[in-house]
């Protein structure tokens, strides 16, 4: 675990006051105003305090600075803090005093994925330490983010190499960031693999953060974190830079506390980019929708909405009682809404049961995608250039925790290095055509247009495997709460809760590739009609506040 420039060894020492383990304040005193928690605040509140002169940016980069070093020792959810974040917010400052304003996240404090390059002081390593040292520029994503005025205030902990690497490792474990816990019960399973993304934002240490998907990477974090996330249409937000898997799967989103403040960050990132030819695919000529004039209380009024009841039905297993109660009463609210709400089967789910292409198309992926990867590093200590050559750090590099845990998705039976051909060989073809029909016709895309639906719902502890075949997008918003008395589930290797008392859930809106406005505002109406994410406090929230910082 890093941050900024402290050696790892010191980092479990790092603590500059005890978090408060109780429910969190309201607010904070600002020159004798009331302001909200950071824990709560929107983006919307922020502007609205930095345009008054209440604070600046360089009070918000220090709060969320110290907020993060208040718990990082406990949930390890950050890798490391930009050290250039003070005087990136200095020059937001600067530039607000001065009139200009590069857009509505000016000056906001972000937190991104420890695979999203950037070109400054910070490592990108995918939680390795096979990259720890490279050099590469700026990723796409975090040169718009610095366009639109964003200081990108640190790199947030995963599932290392986004959970493409063992069979027997944990959600949220890193060699390079150590293991994340979430923040709604001690030691429960954060989810993955955008693991630190989903607890940072859960708990106010960035205003949000950025997540990856191939599947399910931003959705199930989003999940569990009681959180707003958007995975986005395979190609509406670039992926040149941003450590892969899969260029047919892979997606970056945002992971935020509202709707409307994912919304605002989605703006910033999509869009078309000559470097990822995926973007071309953006329709009406690469023209991104207004999303913020998407969000409308009204939005379910007239509106075909369906559920995938056979998902439900074949999938059983892996949900709970309560999860499935909340999701019934969810769609009882959003017929109350003014939806028609019909059945939305999967019809190819069954089958896709015992489909094992995904698993060739994701290996054929990795092998090309992160070779072309590590070829654009300006400097590679570690000389890395292919699979075989990590798989082999790997293995030497104690801190790697190998063998205990296992490289089994690179060199186990069905590992990429195994399988040994990529998406240039002839047999790729048609393992993609089988993922294409099961999300497609037999799976999302199919059921959208047989109901005439706009939207299909899920709990979305069962929504990313079939959008994830097709690179459609998914929004989830928080849908409700484990019991206060619900028995304690631990995780395979019983280190992480996987399920206990009050760790959240989610409702998951799956729709056609590029409707990402019309899901946002299904999102929206159903957040602004229910609210969940209120019901229930994290069980850990840092007891810093802005106003702390103030003068």
């Amino acid at each position: 675990m890093r941050l900024a420039l402290i050696p790892v060894a010191l980092l479990g020492a790092v603590t500059a006051i005890t978090a408060l383990t109780i429910p969190p304040y309201t607010g904070t005193l600002i020159k004798g105003k009331q302001f909200p928690s950071l824990l709560d605040v929107d983006l919307e509140e922020l502007v609205a305090g930095l345009e008054s002169g209440l604070f600046t940016s360089v009070d918000l980069v220090k709060a969320y600075t110290a907020r993060i070093i208040e718990v990082n020792s406990t949930l390890h959810a950050v890798t490391e803090i930009n050290p250039d974040a003070l005087a990136i917010a200095a020059t937001a400052d600067g530039l607000r005093a001065n009139g200009t304003i590069l857009g509505p996240l000016h000056g906001i404090p972000i937190l991104i994925k420890n695979n999203i390059a950037t070109g400054d002081k910070m490592n990108n390593t995918a939680g390795s330490f096979a990259l720890y040292g490279a050099k590469q520029p700026d990723s796409t994503l975090a040169k718009k983010l610095r366009a639109a005025g964003v200081v990108i205030l640190g790199k947030t902990n995963l599932s290392q190499w986004a959970n493409y690497r063992s069979s027997n490792s944990t959600n949220g474990w890193s060699a390079y960031g150590g293991q994340v816990t979430a923040a709604y019960y001690p030691g429960q399973d954060p989810s993955g693999s955008s693991s630190g993304s989903g607890v940072a934002s859960s708990i106010g240490l960035a205003l949000a953060s950025l997540g990856s998907e191939t599947s399910g990477s931003i959705l199930s974090p989003s999940d569990v974190n009681n959180l707003v996330g958007i995975k986005p249409t395979v190609g509406l937000t670039s992926r040149h830079l941003v450590i892969p898997i899969s260029e047919h799967q892979d997606t970056v989103g945002p992971m935020a506390r509202t709707v409307k403040d994912a919304a605002y960050l989605l703006q910033a990132i999509a869009g078309p980019d000559p470097n990822d030819n995926y973007t071309s695919a953006i329709p009406n000529n690469g023209s991104v929708p207004d999303y913020l004039a998407a969000l409308n209380y009204e939005s379910f009024r007239g509106a075909r909405i369906g559920v995938a009841r056979n998902v439900l039905e074949i999938w059983a297993k892996y949900t709970d009682a309560p999860v499935v109660a909340a999701f019934d009463e969810a769609v009882a609210q959003i017929k109350a809404a003014g939806a028609t709400i019909v059945d939305a089967n999967f019809t190819a789910f069954a089958a896709w049961q015992n489909d094992n292409n995904e698993t060739l198309v994701l290996n054929a992926d990795f092998l090309a995608n992160l070779k072309t990867y590590l070829s654009e590093l300006d400097y590679n200590p570690n000389n890395v250039t292919d699979l075989a050559s990590v798989n082999a750090f790997t293995h030497r590099f104690p801190a790697e925790d190998y063998p205990d845990r296992d490289t089994a998705v690179w060199d186990g039976p069905q590992g990429a290095l195994t399988q040994g051909w990529d998406n240039t060989d002839p047999r790729f073809w048609a393992a993609y055509q089988a993922n294409l029909y099961f999300g497609g016709e037999g799976g999302i895309l199919g059921a959208l247009e047989r109901t005439n639906t706009s939207a299909v719902l899920l709990p979305t502890q069962l929504s990313p495997s079939i959008p994830a075949l097709v690179g459609s997008p998914v929004v989830t918003v928080p849908m409700g709460f484990y019991p206060a008395n619900w028995t304690v589930t631990m995780n395979r290797r019983r280190t992480l809760v996987s399920s206990g008392p009050n760790v959240p859930f989610g409702l998951s809106f799956m729709g056609a590739k590029f409707s990402e406005a019309e899901l946002l505002g299904f999102a929206y109406a159903y957040e602004q009609r229910t609210m969940h994410r209120n019901e229930v406090q994290p069980y850990v929230v840092p007891n810093l506040e802005l106003g702390d910082f103030v003068n």
